[in-house]
């Protein structure tokens, strides 16, 4: 990992796991000034959304060795218990930022940071610690035509993947990414064979796939 010029370097914040039924929240920051972004750009860092799954996880390593970086995971129990005390995603989102973006300055200095809007901007500022207060946070829409958020989404999409497959290992089962019919049926197969306990530990529970599954399950 090269040196970075700190005054002219800046954080791109993004997530991966938002709208999937199954598996974790993650959220991922990465540091870079202008030649680490040209860098990440020739080597074809853009949102992770625009890329294969194959293609993610190959360019998550390469992002890794060059930049400084953070990831925040949040696995489906744990995710549970926070929405059940914020009852609210978009305060557990800027939660898991705020967490993201104060594990990156603990590292070092850095002026400004980007991240994708969502909601009330005040959610991230409010739940950063002193330090994250001393930084500029600039949230816009589509944020992640930005080589630093582009590379975050790659890194949160990444572990996402892994943390999928192996809660998918652990079960037996294949747990599909996204919230379509496919997924509601694999959970409804997972109620099946072991339990609605064990729903909770793969799924957040929050979502409307829930009460569909345990209908569904109820009457089969």
């Amino acid at each position: 990992m090269k040196p970075i010029s700190i005054q002219q370097s800046w954080i791109g914040l993004d997530e991966s796991g938002k709208g999937d039924y199954f598996g974790p929240l993650v959220v991922a920051g990465v540091q870079v000034d202008p030649e680490l972004s040209a860098q990440l750009a020739a080597l074809g860092v853009k949102d992770s959304k625009r890329l294969s799954d194959k293609r993610v996880l190959d360019l998550e390593s390469k992002i890794r060795k060059a930049c400084r970086h953070s990831v925040v995971a949040i696995g489906p129990e744990r995710y549970n218990e926070m929405y059940e005390k914020m009852r609210n995603l978009n305060r557990l989102l800027a939660w898991a930022h705020a967490r993201t973006l104060e594990n990156l300055l603990l590292e070092g200095e850095c002026p400004r940071a980007i991240a994708d809007q969502f909601g009330d901007e005040r959610f991230i500022k409010n739940a950063l610690m002193e330090k994250g207060r001393q930084i500029a946070l600039e949230q816009r829409p589509r944020a992640e035509e930005d080589t630093a958020v582009a590379a975050a989404s790659i890194l949160a999409r990444a572990e996402f993947l892994k943390r999928l497959r192996r809660l998918s290992e652990e079960h037996r089962t294949d747990l599909p990414k996204g919230a379509s019919d496919q997924v509601r049926e694999a959970a409804v197969r997972l109620v099946k064979a072991e339990s609605v306990e064990t729903l909770k530990k793969v799924a957040k529970w929050h979502f409307k796939t829930t009460q569909q599954v345990l209908e569904a399950s109820r009457s089969r």
